[in-house]
């Protein structure tokens, strides 16, 4: 694979390489735009270390489930999943349909999970009991799927998703669902909308994976066919897939190179090895440092189902990494291994009652930040396993119950009031 063309830009192996480059600039202190306090570390790993160790020690580590969006949907200590699921059992559903029905349903719900804001809240119809943030966004999806909202056809009384039924969401749809309004506002809804009518094309154009009808579901047919006799389903023929349905819809004004749409990669100031104009910089693929985030968080979320439900088990998953978010990002300024220069401090302050900075998504101080959090997160994975002695977590076990986990507790504790990152990110609602 090229590594400086296109196809290795959009491969999971050039996520973590091309962050090296920028871990190695940040240990010879030269990133742009944060200085990195290593000796910090240590605090970040023993914080991290006492949160799984709270939950789940001293002899229940392997209970932690991998990260991904079924334990979003359990929120309130309610098993929503389980609860349906039995229910579709008891109408005679069999597992393979079971799965498919859950990567209906998880295919939208990661993908309508990016930040919706300090202020927006659900109210679960029924229960009446309010919910934020990812977990408001899961129970809210989960009730718009047992709604039909996703399928072309409104009357019928199965779940489902399909292309049509995407293509012809309109966003007053979507605010609805998600009870958004003036007095209780949330990011990005025109966006959140765009982006699933785009995945709508893109899966009906896909039919030789997921039908003539575009149902995210039959990826559970897809991947086991391609399976056959070998020892495992493969993380890697799953990204291939996703890469190839999601690349044509994100926004686009994101990175194109050579003509190419990228998704979430960005130009990176601090990649760049030698003088270059502007112009050179934006559109060389070297200077390109890429993340594919809500792709990453959908593969984490999807390979789930196929586990929990099928019994099948994956080969690679440990070319995933982690995810480059404002909770992970967010725990390494809080606990002090990361701090913004005094420059770019300044810039993201520049805004009427800004108390903490703020900066576009796509800005470089965000694009060096979530470079640094993958780094630092590889590096903080050694850390914590040597402070739990004898066990193993995998990269999706330290996700769930430690860095996303920590990062939003230390963020409760500085900010009580909105419980908001260090750094604040102007969401679209397709990134984070």
């Amino acid at each position: 694979m090229d590594e400086g063309g296109i196809d290795y830009l959009l491969s999971l192996r050039a996520i973590r390489e091309r962050a090296k480059i920028v871990g190695d600039a940040a240990q010879a202190g030269k990133l742009h735009h944060f200085d990195y306090h290593e000796h910090r570390m240590d605090d970040v790993a023993d914080f991290v270390t006492s949160v799984i160790k709270r939950d789940f020690g001293p002899d229940k580590y392997d209970t932690i489930p991998p990260h991904g969006r079924w334990q979003h949907f359990e929120v309130g200590s309610i098993p929503r999943i389980a609860n349906m699921t039995q229910d579709w059992k008891q109408n005679g559903c069999e597992d393979l349909e079971i799965t498919r029905r859950l990567i209906d349903l998880f295919f939208v719900s990661v993908l309508l999970d990016a930040g919706a804001g300090d202020h927006w809240r659900y109210v679960e119809p029924g229960a009446k009991q309010e919910y934020e943030r990812s977990e408001g966004i899961a129970v809210a999806s989960l009730h718009m799927f047992n709604s039909r909202v996703f399928a072309a056809e409104k009357s019928g009384t199965t779940p489902l998703v399909d292309g049509k039924g995407l293509e012809q969401l309109e966003a007053h749809t979507l605010a609805e669902g998600f009870q958004a309004s003036d007095s209780n506002p949330m990011l990005g809804v025109d966006t959140r909308s765009d982006l699933l009518r785009s995945l709508g094309t893109s899966l009906l154009a896909h039919s030789d994976i997921f039908g003539a009808e575009g149902r995210p579901g039959n990826l559970v047919d897809y991947m086991v066919n391609i399976t056959g006799e070998s020892s495992g389903l493969d993380v890697l023929k799953l990204w291939d897939v996703l890469q190839t349905l999601l690349i044509p819809i994100w926004p686009k004004d994101r990175t194109v190179v050579d003509g190419r749409p990228l998704g979430d990669a960005w130009p990176l100031s601090t990649l760049q090895t030698q003088e270059t104009t502007s112009a050179t910089k934006y559109a060389s693929p070297e200077y390109i440092q890429p993340f594919h985030k809500l792709t990453q968080w959908l593969t984490y979320s999807l390979m789930v189902p196929f586990q929990r439900v099928l019994g099948l088990q994956w080969v690679n998953a440990d070319s995933l990494t982690a995810l480059p978010e404002y909770r992970n990002g967010g725990l390494f300024v809080d606990l002090g291994a990361l701090s913004l220069k005094r420059e770019a401090l300044d810039r993201g302050l520049k805004r009427p009652g800004g108390e903490l900075p703020l900066f576009e998504a796509g800005d470089d101080v965000v694009v060096e930040w979530r470079a640094m959090t993958l780094v630092l997160i590889d590096k903080l994975y050694d850390m914590v396993l040597s402070r739990i002695d004898g066990v193993h977590l995998s990269m999706a076990q330290l996700l769930e119950a430690g860095t996303w986990k920590s990062g939003r507790e230390i963020a409760a504790q500085r900010r009580p009031s909105t419980k908001s990152s260090p750094i604040l990110i102007k969401s679209d609602g397709t990134v984070f």
